[in-house]
């Protein structure tokens, strides 16, 4: 199998709902040739609907969804303001916090499309959305998941953190702590939604929550496991090489400057 090439987007710090609708634009326009006539004119408008509110709220996302290769893969890499939330299969009582409570720790709490419990997503943490085209893979949602899970083990690797799979859950994890997260959505093999990575997370955020609904786990980030800040940008390159090695694929970093941010490699 020929090594597929993908596109890696830093879009900086940026709003959960946002981030979201841009990859139902992205994830849509690969989706689009796989459907029938009358399944694509139904999409199409669908799409549209999502294309005009991102470009109120973000034209600079908007933008992004016109210009990035329909022939590629996509990773979008951002950093969420504080924000919780919910997979499809997820409840809602793991989330510990009232309204007030969360108006005052300025995070937000969304009900999400994605698969799995509840998590959280901030600054200091990771959240990668790799739109693939799982035809050009493995058309097998389960390994999809198992190849995530070996992909931020590899990345840990590099970091000399020694993470692993524990049987029964999704995850990666470091003696029993949840180092990375993972919740996805797949429609006609496309991909959407990805992994949160803790790398200098500010984990009192969890404490308000029931993590993935796992009441007797932990969790933890780089910075934690090794004593020490990890910079944001430390992570870029081992994430990269590790995906290049589990998905035999080419990487193209692409410079997008936006208000929000870019990649600085």
């Amino acid at each position: 199998m020929s090594q597929r090439l993908v596109t890696w987007v830093d879009l900086g710090t940026s709003s959960y709902h946002e981030a979201w609708d841009l990859q139902r634009l992205l994830q849509g326009a690969k989706i689009l040739p796989k459907l029938s006539p009358k399944s694509r004119a139904m999409k199409e408008v669908e799409l549209e609907e999502v294309r005009q509110r991102l470009q109120r709220e973000n034209p600079e996302f908007a933008a992004l969804a016109q210009e990035l290769p329909v022939d590629h893969d996509v990773v979008l890499l951002t950093q969420h303001r504080p924000v919780y939330t919910l997979g499809k299969s997820g409840d809602a009582a793991h989330l510990l916090l009232s309204e007030e409570r969360l108006a005052a720790i300025d995070a937000e709490w969304v009900k999400s499309d994605r698969g799995g419990d509840i998590t959280f997503h901030g600054p200091g943490q990771w959240t990668g959305y790799p739109i693939l085209d799982l035809d050009y893979h493995w058309t097998d949602i389960h390994l999809y998941l198992r190849n995530l899970e070996q992909w931020m083990i590899g990345t840990a690797q590099q970091f000399g953190i020694e993470s692993a799979r524990i049987e029964g859950l999704t995850g990666t994890w470091v003696e029993g702590r949840k180092l990375c997260a993972f919740g996805v959505k797949c429609s006609r093999w496309v991909t959407m939604h990805g992994f949160a990575l803790n790398v200098h997370t500010d984990l009192s955020y969890f404490d308000y929550i029931i993590p993935c609904g796992i009441k007797d786990k932990h969790v933890t980030s780089l910075s934690q496991e090794l004593d020490r800040h990890v910079e944001m940008n430390e992570v870029i390159e081992p994430l990269v090489e590790s995906m290049k090695a589990v998905f035999n694929v080419q990487v193209d970093l692409v410079q997008v400057t936006l208000a929000h941010g870019q990649i600085a490699l």
